[in-house]
């Protein structure tokens, strides 16, 4: 609480004062629930895609300033309407919780996961350069296959991999639709794989 605020209240009588103090605990409360619906995604957690979105404009700003490496990676889990069809959507629900818990658990504290579209997702890797988001992507793709649960339900992802070009004029649109490309080429040539376009 504020400094300011604090010494008025302790002019007041103590009952209302705790009442006060009671009334800010809830407000600091619903801020902090309402910044969480804001911004992340109600089924896995992860950053939902509007949230996502801006943080990426930030990090392009950051990686066009300082000539930092930046890449991106999309996920898309293979074959997702097949899972659903099979095993029902409320199970199919805990499986992308399950791989969106996955990728949280493995990405670094300075990179940016969220939730893309139905069975996509979306990692921002700032300081990282194409080979280590290729090498980190290879190792998604192992612990994903070595994860107990998603091994059973023969959960298996296709990726996108890319680099922002701070010296070729890149942009946003160009960086997103390079990693979508990728993706295609992935699932073009069989799935299960990640593929890299500089």
């Amino acid at each position: 609480m504020d400094k300011k605020i604090e010494k008025k209240l302790s002019a007041l009588d103590p009952r209302f004062r705790k009442k006060i103090e009671e009334l800010f605990e809830s407000m600091s409360e619903s801020v902090s629930m309402l910044y969480e619906v804001a911004t992340h995604d109600e089924k896995t957690g992860l950053y939902n895609n509007k949230f996502f979105e801006t943080l990426l404009d930030m990090e392009i700003e950051k990686a066009k300033r300082g000539q930092q490496k930046l890449s991106l990676i999309i996920i898309d889990i293979d074959l997702f309407k097949d899972v659903n069809d099979k095993y029902g959507h409320i199970k199919a629900d805990d499986l992308l919780k399950k791989l969106a818990d996955l990728i949280r658990k493995h990405i670094r504290k300075s990179d940016i996961a969220a939730r893309f579209g139905g069975e996509e997702f979306i990692v921002l890797l700032p300081e990282t350069d194409l080979e280590k988001a290729k090498t980190f992507s290879l190792k998604l793709r192992r612990l994903i296959h070595a994860d107990k649960i998603l091994k059973k339900y023969k959960i298996t992802v296709s990726g996108g991999v890319t680099q922002f070009r701070s010296k070729d004029k890149d942009n946003k649109k160009k960086f997103k639709e390079r990693a979508d490309k990728a993706l295609y080429q992935a699932k073009h040539k069989g799935r299960d794989i990640f593929v890299a376009l500089e």
